[in-house]
């Protein structure tokens, strides 16, 4: 088995939340293979983060315990905000990485194009629209909740925009790849940087 460096073991982190509304633990590999173990109670949202997961190749386990006997509203933006605290802390000081990274992602007939920066400047553009209001059990305006959460505690300038489709279904798949596949550049160790924090203000 070939064993990683200890700037590879070093990005990987859990966190734990717990609210009167949901109990959220997740824990994130950086350097993984795309590996999963997500149970959110939400169906299609469980879908989506293990197509994050697979496409980034971060291995991602979370579980989530929620008020949904209400809705589904505080366990879809908490899920984002915890995993989003798990990618900030397993990026850490974040030297070496690429930084930027983006992706046009083809689903039959729907292209979205996703673009985003590791800053540390939490901002989401949120240019998707649904021709449903749900898929499955899930109301489609939940989504732009979780990019919002994930955005704000990843710290991510994210720009998410579905430059046309119908199938509701693939419009939300095509977000979830097209941040993985860009997430999987920007998070990407550059050789070059020589360990440096790519920025002329030495931190993001």
């Amino acid at each position: 088995m070939q064993k990683r460096s200890k700037a590879a073991e070093a990005r990987a982190a859990t966190v734990k939340r717990r609210t009167k509304e949901t109990a959220i633990s997740a824990t994130v590999d950086l350097d993984g293979t795309g590996a999963y173990d997500v149970a959110t109670g939400v169906g299609f949202l469980d879908h989506m983060i293990e197509q994050l997961a697979r496409h980034s190749l971060i291995d991602i386990a979370l579980k989530a315990e929620g008020d949904l006997h209400i809705d589904q509203h505080h366990t879809t933006e908490d899920s984002g905000i915890v995993l989003g605290q798990a990618v900030a802390e397993a990026l850490g000081d974040k030297k070496g990485i690429a930084r930027y990274g983006f992706a046009y992602l083809p689903m039959d007939e729907t292209l979205t194009r996703v673009a985003l920066d590791v800053s540390g400047r939490p901002f989401l553009v949120w240019q998707v629209e649904f021709t449903r209001s749900k898929i499955g059990e899930m109301d489609t305006e939940l989504f732009r909740e979780w990019f919002q959460a994930f955005a704000q505690h990843a710290g991510l300038t994210l720009h998410v925009e579905t430059l046309y489709g119908e199938n509701s279904h693939h419009i939300a798949e095509t977000c979830y790849k097209a941040l993985a596949r860009a997430l999987r550049q920007a998070i990407a160790i550059d050789p070059r940087q020589s360990g440096r924090v790519p920025s002329t203000k030495g931190q993001l």
